[in-house]
């Protein structure tokens, strides 16, 4: 992002997948501003555009239960498919008239897509300049959905090993959303985690040039920015309090107990013998148990922990169970839970378990290790 302090001018760069034709169209044409024409989380509740220098366009944006914003203006300059020209005006609901600021677009070719460039001037503040560039970076990512031939794969990255529970958790909220992305495995730590989470841990995620880090924090992001069906439980405050209870007990206690003190310790022996440290192993046991025993309680023989859809705490704790009954003590100790085996069998009978399976048996030989059952999706 360029800026001029005296007119508070935001520029904007972002190569597309696409001819310039294409893309001097989406911007042109009412179907196609009717399908990407707002950032994430929003939908385009009508659109018109007199695509001609002196017409008028206007979009209404709307949210999910939310009111509608519009924003509308006059098309200043076209030279297609090279350059637009644009006012741009939010509606007002406080009876003061409407600033007009300016947009203008040009498109280049480049790398056998499109070059676009925006500079939109004419902002009042730091402040509104900076909102519109969040806003802006959002809407160009749902341009990029449109055109590019990757679809949302072209934005969406998450950066993180497939064996770890909380990038699972997100692959399968993805999955469960319907929103195709890439992977990049990397450890935690690397320099590719490091350039997003300062503490270098994973997951991390970009959409577009937006990054984000912490499971939860990308969960929350995937569940509002993306159409499908809800990962946070929507009737009513004690089941969103549920969710977000269950997730923070296999967060805290479940992820430390089965993977941290017991899983590693096989995957990635420190010993010197490079066996697994039993001493850390049996001392998880118990701790294991405990979990166990709460989640028997808490499923009572229903398919899910809160309502009758799986929701962000599912996510993570069907990864937990699935890497526990791979490990050499846990199908001894799941077999005396059957609550928790019925629901972890629902769970990885969905497509998107199944879609974010991690090969637990290669890792462990990578390590020369050889205590983890053979991979399977049930």
């Amino acid at each position: 992002m360029n800026t001029q302090a005296a007119t508070f001018e935001l520029e904007m760069t972002r190569f597309i997948r696409a001819p310039r034709e294409k893309v001097f169209e989406a911007f042109t044409d009412e179907a196609a501003m009717a399908v990407w024409h707002c950032p994430r989380g929003l939908y385009v509740q009508e659109v018109s555009a007199d695509a001609r220098v002196g017409g008028r366009y206007r979009i209404a944006l709307a949210g999910k239960g939310g009111p509608a914003h519009g924003v509308s203006g006059t098309y200043q300059a076209i030279e297609r498919p090279s350059f637009l020209a644009y006012t741009w005006s939010w509606d007002t609901t406080d009876g003061t008239p409407p600033r007009t600021t300016l947009i203008e677009v040009t498109l280049t070719d480049k790398d056998g897509g499109t070059q676009l460039h925006m500079r939109h001037t004419g902002f009042p503040d730091a402040a509104k300049r900076d909102d519109h560039y969040q806003g802006w970076t959002s809407v160009f990512n749902h341009l990029v959905d449109y055109l590019d031939p990757d679809g949302t794969a072209a934005n969406i990255v998450v950066v993180g090993s497939e064996i770890s529970p909380y990038v699972r958790a997100v692959r399968i909220a993805l999955a469960e959303k319907g929103v195709a992305y890439t992977l990049n495995p990397e450890r935690p730590h690397s320099p590719e985690v490091d350039a997003v989470h300062p503490f270098g841990r994973i997951p991390a995620m970009y959409d577009g040039p937006l990054e984000f880090y912490e499971a939860r924090a990308i969960l929350r992001y995937i569940d509002e920015a993306f159409d499908g069906p809800a990962l946070f439980p929507v009737a009513g405050v004690t089941s969103r309090a549920r969710a977000e209870q269950w997730y923070s007990v296999m967060d805290d206690y479940g992820y430390d107990a089965i993977i941290k003190r017991c899983a590693l310790p096989y995957l990635f022996p420190a010993t010197a013998d490079k066996q697994p440290d039993r001493t850390i192993i049996d001392k998880a046991l118990p701790d294991i148990v405990r979990v166990l025993d709460t989640l028997e309680a808490a499923y009572g023989g229903r398919d899910y922990l809160v309502g009758n859809a799986p929701c962000m705490a599912d996510f993570l704790t069907a990864p937990l169970l699935y890497t526990l009954s791979k490990l050499p003590e846990g199908p001894a100790m799941l077999a005396n839970y059957p609550n928790v085996q019925h629901a972890q069998a629902v769970m990885q009978a969905r497509p998107s378990f199944i879609a974010a399976e991690p090969d637990l048996a290669g890792k462990a030989e990578a390590s020369n290790v050889t205590p983890l059952r053979k991979a399977s999706a049930a």
